[in-house]
């Protein structure tokens, strides 16, 4: 039978399973005293939904490298890392054609601008990116601080509804 771990996922995220380790991330290393700060990996509601924010917002913003940035500004922020890595991964190499598509349209409404459906070609790409290109940037923008906005406020709200819950069953008990 053979491993259900894969050897390169092995060797590429085995090491990010403690925090001691991502402070050896030659990227991160300007920043590893800050990193091992309890409350950036400890389950408040507070940090979780700071983290949720991050994570989102990180992941509208750039295409590739959004879990460095989001646990560099976590420690800036106070959030949760665990929760911003996780939240990074609402776009991926599988639904990134969506979210451009998404964003691309959401732009052209915020902007005032007819969607177009054309697709590119050779002789006139740079115009074909001019054209789409800025729509699907404002889009982008407006979801990473849209879904940063709605992440922050969503955990907070469930976090809030979760203690609610907890206090009418303690009330309950006889």
């Amino acid at each position: 039978m053979s491993d259900p771990i894969p050897s390169w996922w092995r060797r590429h995220f085995a090491s990010w399973s403690h925090p001691d380790q991502f402070t050896q991330h030659p990227w991160l290393k300007p920043l590893a005293g800050r990193l091992l700060h309890p409350s950036l990996w400890r389950l408040r509601h507070e940090s979780v939904a700071r983290g949720a924010a991050v994570g989102l917002f990180w992941a509208f913003v750039l295409p590739a490298g959004q879990i460095v940035a989001a646990v560099a500004h976590c420690s800036v922020w106070r959030a949760n890392i665990p929760v911003a890595a996780l939240m990074t991964l609402v776009t991926n190499p599988l639904t990134i054609g969506f979210w451009l598509w998404l964003a691309y349209h959401l732009g052209a409404w915020v902007l005032g601008a007819p969607a177009q459906a054309d697709g590119p070609t050779a002789a006139g790409l740079s115009q074909w990116l001019s054209r789409y290109g800025w729509p699907a940037l404002v889009g982008m923008a407006t979801l990473a601080i849209g879904s940063a906005a709605a992440g922050y406020a969503g955990v907070k709200l469930v976090w809030r509804l979760r203690v609610t819950l907890q206090w009418r069953r303690r009330k309950l008990r006889p």
